[in-house]
């Protein structure tokens, strides 16, 4: 009752797979963590070289992709060992971990920014994020944020995630239904979010919806974690097929590059004509396409004895991936720490770099420091 994405799939583990990891997972998570990092610190021209630059798809991809994976190994094994009404308890112990975690950097970026005061310029840093509505009325705010009807731009992943979370035991029972219905619904739910039937309200003084979708980005999250439950097979490596992704990838480069499209009225005009199928918010169908063409090149390229996953290096990139809620939550703090540190420094090359560099260091050390707690070294 398996679905393959083609002939001559590749096996993949049954649906009672236990905890097994393939090291790719946090290595390429982990990588993952680090480009948030840089697209999130403001004005950092590290940006300008960061995947999303040359593609339709970017980070985001790889986090919304790699936790349905992981919450396949984590929490579906939980419904498959210990029973339905268990696995929805640990489901939901990971919402009320992940939901105060979104406060709680919510309330550590807003004293951040408050503390720093103002920018070289004079603006408010509260109001770079667009969050002085919120500094002059918290009180009349806060219900609202707390119910997640108030979600600001730079706080919106969190959010999107926990809907998904939400939405994995729902999907699990339909997967003892059918194996087929979890992605048909999927599937649904994505085509509503496109024309914009499913979308969430952000604030009460506007009409605008969540900037991530999560009815649209959950087909995303769903598909990795179809393939970790072996429900649904990648093709295996055939010449054909990896001259076909290899070209969705480079085709895209020139719909993308700010420099093709600053350099080209007609692929900028291009870029915007497409711009339905390649936008963010709802995670159009180009996302979708270039994301599975760079992803399955990376599973068929890299395999998990690869060389790029052994050595030390590659060791404290699976921790970080391995540490990912940790990392991104300290990475939204850190960033906007960086952000104003180079408004002081300024941002020249070697300040620039400097400042990426501290943000690795940082991630690093928190994935170490979670990790050692994670451990639990106290009972011995």
């Amino acid at each position: 009752m398996r679905s393959d994405l083609a002939a001559g799939a590749v096996p993949l583990p049954p649906v009672r797979a236990g905890r097994v990891r393939d090291p790719r997972l946090d290595f390429f998570r982990g990588v993952g963590m680090y480009i948030i990092l840089v697209a999130h610190i403001p004005e950092n021209q590290w940006t300008l070289w960061i995947p999303a630059r040359f593609g339709f798809s970017d980070a985001t991809e790889i986090f919304v992709f790699l936790s349905g994976i992981a919450s396949a190994i984590a929490f579906g094994s939980t419904f498959d060992r210990a029973g339905f009404r268990l696995g929805v308890a640990r489901v939901a112990q990971r919402i009320w971990q992940v939901y105060w975690a979104h406060v709680c950097v919510f309330v550590a970026v807003l004293a951040l920014l408050g503390a720093a005061g103002t920018t070289p310029s004079g603006q408010s840093y509260v109001a770079t994020l667009n969050l002085q509505r919120f500094a002059a009325d918290p009180a009349g705010l806060a219900a609202r944020f707390l119910t997640l009807t108030y979600v600001p731009n730079y706080f919106d992943i969190l959010p999107m995630y926990l809907v998904m979370l939400a939405m994995m035991p729902a999907m699990l029972a339909l997967e003892r239904i059918d194996p087929h219905v979890p992605l048909a619904v999927s599937f649904q739910l994505w085509l509503l979010a496109q024309f914009g039937l499913l979308d969430l309200p952000a604030e009460p003084w506007s009409d605008r919806p969540w900037f991530f979708d999560p009815f649209g980005w959950q087909l995303l999250f769903f598909l990795g974690f179809s393939i970790r439950r072996g429900l649904l097979r990648p093709p295996a490596p055939r010449p054909a097929l990896v001259a076909a992704a290899v070209a969705v990838v480079v085709l895209s480069v020139p719909f993308a590059w700010y420099a093709v499209l600053q350099a080209s009225p007609t692929f900028a005009a291009a870029a915007a004509a497409i711009e339905p199928l390649t936008r963010k918010t709802d995670f159009g169908a180009l996302r979708l396409v270039h994301f599975l063409a760079v992803a399955w090149l990376a599973w068929a390229l890299v395999p998990p004895t690869s060389r790029l996953l052994a050595g030390r290096g590659a060791g404290v990139v699976r921790r970080v991936g391995q540490q990912s809620l940790a990392v991104f939550v300290a990475g939204m703090v850190v960033a906007q720490a960086l952000g104003i540190l180079l408004d002081h420094l300024g941002r020249g090359p070697i300040a620039t770099a400097a400042a990426n560099l501290l943000g690795f260091a940082v991630l690093t050390a928190v994935a170490h420091v979670a990790g050692w707690f994670k451990s639990a070294p106290w009972k011995g």
